[in-house]
């Protein structure tokens, strides 16, 4: 059984408190199965955006992954809060969490699909 994207989120957000990064709801989406977006934001003016995985890259029908969607570098924040607004208006369902870490930490590693 697939966690809800609600729960999920809230257990990622405590992760990262738990490792003393910043990391709030920046749009709470559909609490089921809502599409979940993270930007990490290095706090210099530069962030990446993790994006749901494309169908097809995911390992199990439980499992979520997600791709860099600049990768791999970080991209002018400005540009990355672009695209996530392009996601929002197309799709009023999503999730997106947003991290502050100079240090540019994630802990998203398990979670990224081998493209």
């Amino acid at each position: 059984m697939r966690v809800t994207s609600e729960l999920w989120v809230k257990a990622y957000i405590r992760r990262l408190a738990a490792e003393g990064i910043f990391a709030v709801v920046g749009l709470r989406g559909a609490r089921e199965a809502g599409a979940i977006y993270i930007k990490l934001a290095r706090l210099d003016g530069t962030a990446m955006i993790f994006s749901p995985a494309p169908t097809g890259f995911t390992i199990a029908a439980e499992g979520r992954q997600w791709v860099s969607f600049f990768d791999p570098d970080f991209v002018e924040e400005a540009k990355a809060d672009s695209y996530l607004q392009q996601q929002a208006e197309f799709d009023q369902d999503i999730w997106i969490v947003d991290v502050e870490d100079r240090d540019g930490r994630h802990f998203m590693e398990d979670w990224l699909a081998a493209v």
